[in-house]
């Protein structure tokens, strides 16, 4: 049996690039769905999901479902200790049924 994956809340990043490219009239599904992206950045930092079985587009799906509250963290009404730890939640619920 292998052991659960429990990902941590990284330490938070400087959302100033990902804010100046909205204001540059990028959409937010880009901002946190694209290559240069917030789901592009927590993937990397949670590689360990792939072990667990999730792919990539998987992880995107999850992070684009929760992109309310990312947004709210992008501009500032929400912490991002909030904000991560909830999308932690929600990524653990859905390894639990893959």
């Amino acid at each position: 049996m292998s052991t659960p994956v429990r990902l941590h809340v990284p330490d938070e990043p400087d959302r100033e690039r990902w804010r100046a490219w909205v204001l540059e009239q990028a959409t937010p599904e880009e901002v946190i769905e694209k290559d240069q992206g917030i789901a592009a950045w927590l993937w990397e930092r949670w590689r360990v999901l792939e072990r667990a079985g999730m792919d990539r587009d998987r992880f995107q799906d999850i992070v684009g479902s929760y992109q309310r509250e990312l947004w709210l963290w992008l501009m500032g009404e929400r912490t991002w200790a909030q904000c991560c730890s909830g999308l932690v939640g929600r990524i653990h619920r859905r390894l639990a049924s893959l």
